[in-house]
C-alpha cells in the first residue's frame, strides 16, 4: 500500500481525550473521552455554552494543556505526553495561537510583538518578514506604535500577524472577536478566513458566535465536556 503524504494525515487527530483539573472541591472533569479528526487545510468551529469545554479542548490540541488520558497528534507528531519545553518547541514551527485578550508585551512596538517569535525560531529576516505580515493585516502605518497605543482592533491585528508570521500549519483561534465591536470583529474575522485560505493552512476556531461558525467548514458543537454534534453549515451543502 502507498504511505500517506503529509497532506493525507489529519492536522488535528484527537482520539478519547480527557481533561481532569483538581479544584479546591475536589477534582473536576473538563473533558470526557472526545475524538476529533480535521483534515488538513479545512477550518472547524467548536461553539456552545460557557463550561462547555471547547477553550480546553483548544488547549488540548494546541498543546498549552496535557490531557489526563487518550491521544493527541497534531501536524503528524504525537505531542501528547511532551514536555513543556519540547511543547514550546513544536508550536513554534507548526501552530499559530490567537485568544480573545491579545497577550501583546506593552513596552514593544507592534513591529518588535510581531518579530520576537520569529527570533525565538531562528528567523534571519525576522524584521522584515514581520513587517510584512503587519501590511497583510493592514497596519503598516502603526508598525511603530505601542499597544497602548492601538485599538482594540488594531492589537488584535498585530497578534494575528504574530501568530502568522511563522506560517504555521494549522492557526488556533479561541474567540478572537469576543473583546470586539462588531465592526472590528467582522475586519478580524475576515482576515481570519482570507490569510488562512490563502496559505492553505487548517483552521480551529472556538467562537460562541454563530455566524462566524458558519462560516467554517464543519461546526462541532460541545457540551458537558463532550462533542455532541459535529455538522456541515447547509452553505457548503449548497
Amino acid at each position: 500500500m502507498p504511505s500517506q503524504t503529509s497532506t493525507d494525515l489529519p492536522a488535528i487527530q484527537l482520539n478519547k481525550v480527557s481533561l481532569t483539573l483538581n479544584s479546591a472541591a475536589g477534582p473536576v472533569d473538563i473533558l470526557l473521552g472526545v475524538s476529533l479528526s480535521v483534515a488538513s487545510g479545512t477550518s472547524i468551529a467548536l461553539v456552545g455554552p460557557s463550561g462547555s469545554g471547547k477553550s480546553s479542548l483548544l488547549m488540548v490540541a494546541a498543546g498549552l494543556e496535557r490531557p489526563t488520558g487518550g491521544q493527541v497528534i497534531v501536524a503528524g507528531t504525537d505531542i501528547t505526553r511532551m514536555g513543556e519545553d519540547a511543547a514550546a518547541r513544536f508550536r513554534r514551527g507548526a501552530v499559530g495561537i490567537v485568544f480573545q485578550s491579545f497577550h501583546l508585551i506593552p513596552t514593544m512596538t507592534a513591529l518588535e510583538n510581531v518579530a520576537v517569535p520569529l527570533e525565538l525560531a531562528g528567523v534571519a529576516d525576522a524584521f522584515d518578514r514581520a513587517e510584512a505580515e503587519l501590511r497583510n493585516v493592514g497596519l503598516i502605518k502603526r508598525i511603530e506604535h505601542y499597544p497602548g497605543q492601538l485599538s482594540g482592533g488594531e492589537q488584535q491585528r498585530v497578534a494575528l500577524a504574530r501568530a502568522l508570521a511563522p506560517r504555521p500549519k494549522i492557526l488556533f483561534a479561541d474567540e478572537p472577536t469576543g473583546n470586539l465591536d462588531g465592526a472590528n470583529g467582522q475586519a478580524i474575522a475576515d482576515l481570519i478566513f482570507g490569510l488562512n485560505q490563502e496559505r492553505g493552512s487548517t483552521l480551529f476556531l472556538v467562537t460562541h458566535e454563530e455566524r462566524l461558525a458558519q462560516r467554517c467548514d464543519r461546526i462541532a458543537r460541545m457540551a458537558d465536556g463532550r462533542i455532541i454534534s459535529d455538522t456541515v453549515p447547509e452553505r457548503v451543502i449548497a
